[in-house]
């Protein structure tokens, strides 16, 4: 497996990330055995990068990992993330100082380590003030708790704001982002893309299989009640069981049978041909399901390939984006020929 640096960072990790939401998590997750299993499955294959967080199964996806890396520390780059609710009381989620002092160092314990070295906020946090959030993550760097920082589910000003703001303060700041991506929903193209380009982020997408549906095994007719797609509805599943998703699916197994490979391969095949992205977070429940997954760093992408799944799966153009794209038609020399 290839290794990939992460942002504006010395951090090297590999280009597939083991996700550890399923780990300990009823109904559609794993027990523990078989998350230990998976766990050292990955990092056998030359995986070294795992992300976590205190909210996945109420703490027990912490505590897993924790007890898989107890002789495998070294070999591994830990990510965890926080601002989720992790209890009842008024302070047990969000992006404050007392909550992410606090979620760091219950963290720590659960996962029986001295340092994260990749600690994320999970989501924005619009009722704490930017900065103090920020200067709470740089603080956790400087107590030697925390070797790097990023942001999960980010708009990208916010990202910008931030960035620049802990430049200019000469605080430590976020070297990755983790957002929603894959074929079905592409909307970071628009300008997270370009901010984490310039702002030195890596990104680390998450649901590269759009919660099964890139696999090609759900059908239009039904929603298999073992899968994510079955269990939940969340606001962010709306863009995955319409058809346009699946007239994208047709398109996937259709270039998947052509190069004799399956269509959850060839997705994530696809996330790592952009240069934007630094590593893809995979999820399983079973060795199957990973070795597919595992499956995708061998897959190569010919270039009319590439270019079929980008257009099938192209995200509608939008305001200011498409109005801009036309005036600089406009002011194109070739255009005006």
């Amino acid at each position: 497996m290839r290794l990939r640096t992460l942002g504006r960072s010395g951090l090297r990790v590999s280009e597939l990330c083991l996700g550890a939401m399923t780990f300990g998590t009823k109904g559609w997750g794993c027990d523990e055995k078989t998350s230990l299993d998976l766990i050292h499955r990955f990092l056998d294959a030359g995986g070294n990068f795992i992300d976590t967080a205190d909210l996945y199964a109420d703490g027990r996806s912490e505590e897993i990992c924790g007890k898989a890396l107890s002789e495998r520390r070294r070999e591994v780059v830990v990510a965890t993330k926080c601002t989720m609710p992790t209890g009842r009381g008024a302070n047990d989620r969000g992006s404050s100082r007392k909550h992410i002092r606090e979620a760091c160092e219950a963290s720590l314990r659960r996962l029986k380590i001295e340092c994260i070295d990749l600690y994320q906020v999970h989501a924005e946090d619009l009722a704490t003030p930017l900065e103090e959030t920020l200067m709470a993550l740089d603080e956790l760097v400087r107590a030697g708790k925390v070797l790097y920082l990023g942001c999960s589910n980010y708009r990208a000003y916010r990202i910008a704001q931030a960035v620049t703001w802990c430049d200019a303060q000469s605080l430590y700041r976020f070297v990755a982002l983790q957002p929603q991506y894959n074929l079905l929903v592409r909307n970071i193209e628009r300008e997270h893309f370009a901010a984490c380009r310039d702002l030195g982020l890596g990104i680390l997408p998450w649901s590269p299989l759009a919660a099964g549906m890139l696999t090609g095994k759900i059908r239009r007719d039904s929603r298999p009640a073992d899968a994510r797609l079955g269990q939940r509805e969340m606001p962010f599943y709306k863009d995955y069981f319409t058809d346009r998703a699946f007239a994208i699916v047709d398109v996937l197994k259709e270039c998947a049978r052509s190069l004799e490979t399956e269509p959850a391969a060839l997705a994530i095949a696809w996330q790592l041909a952009k240069p934007e992205i630094t590593s893809v977070i995979i999820g399983a429940r079973t060795a199957a399901q990973l070795d597919a997954n595992l499956a995708s760093t061998e897959v190569v992408i010919p270039a009319e390939i590439l270019a079929r799944l980008d257009e099938v799966s192209a995200p509608p153009p939008e305001y200011p984006g498409s109005f801009i794209a036309w005036i600089q038609r406009g002011l194109d020399p070739a255009e005006r020929r």
